[in-house]
């Protein structure tokens, strides 16, 4: 059994309401660790919010997709501390949220406009203006909520900081 290979078996799965994203890049999948005197692959992930309905997808596909090599001793454990972060997104992981048409994150949990509530200055995935409003607090699911460009006037999620 090798960690490396399980990882990049693992960096195809997908989240289940973002589908061009997958959990390494949204920052779910945690560790993996081999258990040596079982065999078990053990399979670490935080949900993005407690009680994420996405999470027993998630579960099932990474125990599909490690199946498909073989590991077929696989557990899944959800880690509920330290609790997921959008700064756990990558990069890329930015940039397929924004390509999809959901703004990812403006701001760091550490930035102090963050953690004085001032709104962020959100971009429209569809045409780039900053020119945009929240419409509700709560969008397509609950770690979104749902903006309005006042450019081109197209709806769009937000996928909120925290």
């Amino acid at each position: 059994m090798n960690i490396s290979e399980i990882k990049d078996i693992l960096a195809s799965v997908t989240d289940p309401e973002i589908p061009v994203i997958t959990i390494y890049d949204l920052g779910i999948l945690r560790n993996v660790e081999i258990e040596e005197s079982t065999q078990k692959v053990v399979v670490y992930i935080t949900p993005t919010y407690t009680g994420c309905p996405a999470m027993d997808m998630i579960t099932v596909q990474i125990k599909a997709a490690l199946q498909d090599y073989g590991y077929n001793n696989v557990e899944v454990i959800s880690l509920l501390e330290p609790t997921w972060t959008t700064d756990w997104i990558s990069e890329l992981g930015r940039q397929q949220l924004m390509e999809y048409g959901i703004s990812p994150p403006a701001e760091k949990t550490t930035d102090p406009s963050f953690l004085k509530g001032v709104a962020p200055s959100v971009q429209c995935p569809q045409c780039k203006s900053f020119d945009t409003e929240m419409i509700s607090r709560f969008g397509s699911t609950a770690c979104k909520s749902l903006y309005k460009c006042k450019s081109c006037l197209e709806p769009f999620d937000y996928f909120k900081c925290h």
